[in-house]
């Protein structure tokens, strides 16, 4: 965050994150970034706690880190209870949440789902995300009318009650390799369309995510967080 004079938020929580997409505009929530943020405060001495408390756009988020040694391998986040009315997700669709909502686009009718991770999420059914609509469909959805803020597009291939394979078209980015808040809304549109049960693995190209949607009715994703390379920002 570079409002480095504003420290109240850590009588909230042990840091602040502030997530934005490669078109400039500023994200609620990235389920994937926090799992890295953990990983960098607790691997560089800046909050080790075994649970972190990181406030986001979405609120103050809970993460539990898994260790592998002295640095963190996997992290536990608690994404929080999803966001089921459409007035509030956003979306005009018909229904709290819209499920299996009729969307027509340049003549072809989808059947979406959506919810919010505390940004917004549309999700549809394929039976090949290899061959789906994604860089194609995706950007249609994104900036449809119905979604007044427009919103994150998830594509997902059913396997079986408690495995998925899926591609995001994300808000702001395009396709994404992996997405954590598409992984949570995932999880609660496929439990809510009776799809599958409430803890499942979802595939992702870029690896796996344990996605369990508790009896608490919090959503906790589980994955790893990896440091691939490091430099050094100029203000140059």
């Amino acid at each position: 965050d570079n409002h480095l004079t504003d420290l109240d938020f850590l009588d909230r929580a042990d840091l602040r994150m502030r997530i934005f997409n490669p078109d400039g505009s500023e994200a609620e929530m990235c389920g994937n970034g926090i799992r890295c943020v953990a990983k960098y405060v607790y691997d560089h001495g800046i909050a080790r706690k075994p649970t972190l408390r990181i406030e986001t756009g979405r609120g103050i988020l809970s993460l539990d880190v898994e260790l592998n040694g002295s640095t963190v391998h996997r992290v536990r986040v608690d994404m929080g209870e999803p966001i089921l009315e459409a007035a509030r997700i956003p979306t005009t669709l018909p229904g709290n949440p819209p499920t299996n909502a009729a969307l027509v686009l340049d003549g072809c009718e989808y059947s979406v789902t959506c919810v919010s991770m505390g940004n917004p999420h549309c999700v549809q059914y394929v039976d090949d995300v290899d061959r789906a609509g994604v860089t194609t469909v995706g950007p249609l959805i994104e900036t449809d009318p119905h979604f007044p803020q427009r919103t994150n597009v998830e594509f997902v291939h059913v396997l079986s009650r408690g495995e998925l394979r899926m591609r995001v078209w994300e808000r702001g980015s395009g396709e994404t390799w992996a997405c954590g808040t598409g992984a949570a809304a995932v999880a609660v549109a496929s439990a809510l369309t009776g799809r599958t049960d409430r803890r499942l693995l979802a595939h992702l190209r870029g690896g796996d995510l344990e996605l369990d949607w508790a009896a608490d009715g919090h959503v906790y994703v589980t994955g790893p967080a990896v440091e691939v390379f490091s430099g050094e920002w100029t203000e140059e």
